[in-house]
């Protein structure tokens, strides 16, 4: 039993992300909190499961945010996909922003390399099709994802 609940989701956390959605004065039973958690920890488990398969076929012992991403897709998430490539890219984004701050970059070379980041962005979208890595993503303009399976 404590191996089990050690490898879930905190119920805690589970609950307070159910209430956020919900009214005010709405209440979750524990049994709710429960269920949620299972099917939480268990999706998590199977997209995880996808992409580390992924990368042992790659000799790679690292999962990173693409494998995720080419999972969601494989498994046919392909709306959670498209969320999530979205939302890595912002945090790529951020990261790299913290990192020039963090080296005392200015605020006008930062605004440069924003202005060539979108440039090399819009590059990219009009070569959908062309990607030479087969789990390689594609953000097009209007939220869509591509990806190729691997053979």
């Amino acid at each position: 039993m404590v191996d089990e609940q050690e490898r879930q989701l905190p119920i805690a956390n589970v609950g307070r992300i159910m209430k956020q959605i919900l009214p005010p004065s709405a209440k979750i039973s524990k049994e709710a909190k429960q269920t949620m958690q299972e099917c939480a920890t268990e999706f998590i488990s199977f997209v995880t499961g996808e992409a580390s398969d992924k990368c042992h076929k790659e000799n790679r012992k690292t999962v990173n945010g693409d494998d995720i991403c080419w999972a969601l897709s494989a498994l046919g998430f392909d709306n959670y996909a498209e969320a999530i490539v979205r939302h890595l890219h912002k945090y790529r984004e951020a990261e790299r922003e913290k990192a020039n701050q963090n080296k005392g970059t200015s605020t006008q070379d930062t605004r440069d390399e924003e202005s060539n980041h979108e440039s090399e962005e819009h590059t990219e979208r009009q070569q959908v099709g062309s990607t030479s890595n087969p789990s390689e993503f594609t953000v097009l303009d209007k939220g869509k994802s591509s990806f190729t399976k691997p053979s």
